[in-house]
């Protein structure tokens, strides 16, 4: 089995952005363990079953429901208790666990920015694939800079899921992913970015990070 190559982060604060609006605001984070890479094309094959073409690129074409069902996967081969538990499709968080999980969006604004108070770490060519790049799919993870943490691919080559529920005041289920990816224009790929998809639904360019340490519930 590939492992998944994790980083601990400290706990700090952010400005959290919204590409949207100029309005931002603090965060405080406590600290947590993320992917250093999105997971692979391998890594889903081997604990999901789902055909590996291209080895080192990140996994696309993943729901949600896919990505949490990955989470609890990697958590049992690992010998840890799942994080998630489910009921049809209602998806609930043991926030107490030590499982593998997806990040939440504070979380992942936090470790992308790296301390950087800008839309991107660095200059994104030298940082994300884009649709600068002119391709036609993702790349391998790990061939650009990563940011002061440690982490590839925050920006550019894919979006990845968050926990978090896209408006937490309505009622529709649509969940968040972030950083955008390889089809997007420079502009649309920074660390303020954030969209939404329905749990069942599955992009060419949406992949997962994932995360494990235990924090207080979010719905």
């Amino acid at each position: 089995m590939s492992d998944v190559e994790m980083t601990r982060i400290p706990a700090g604060t952010v400005l959290r952005g919204d590409q949207r609006g100029a309005e931002r605001r603090e965060i405080t984070v406590a600290d947590f363990e993320i992917g250093v890479y999105p997971i692979t094309e391998e890594q889903l094959a081997e604990h999901l079953g789902v055909p590996a073409r291209h080895p080192r690129r990140p996994a696309v074409e993943v729901s949600w429901f896919r990505a949490i069902r990955l989470c609890n996967a990697l958590s049992e081969w690992e010998g840890l208790d799942p994080v998630y538990s489910f009921d049809g499709e209602v998806v609930d968080w043991d926030a107490e666990g030590d499982g593998f999980r997806l990040p939440t969006e504070d979380e992942w604004e936090y470790a992308c920015r790296a301390g950087a108070t800008g839309s991107t770490y660095g200059h994104i060519r030298e940082i994300g694939w884009t649709a600068a790049d002119r391709l036609g799919s993702p790349v391998d993870v790990g061939l650009r800079l990563p940011n002061l943490h440690g982490l590839f691919d925050t920006l550019g080559n894919v979006s990845e899921w968050c926990w978090d529920r896209f408006d937490p005041e309505g009622a529709s289920e649509t969940r968040t992913f972030r950083g955008g990816g390889w089809a997007d224009s420079a502009a649309q790929v920074r660390a303020a970015t954030r969209r939404a998809g329905r749990p069942r639904d599955a992009y060419d360019d949406v992949g997962v990070r994932v995360a494990r340490g235990a924090l207080s519930r979010r719905s």
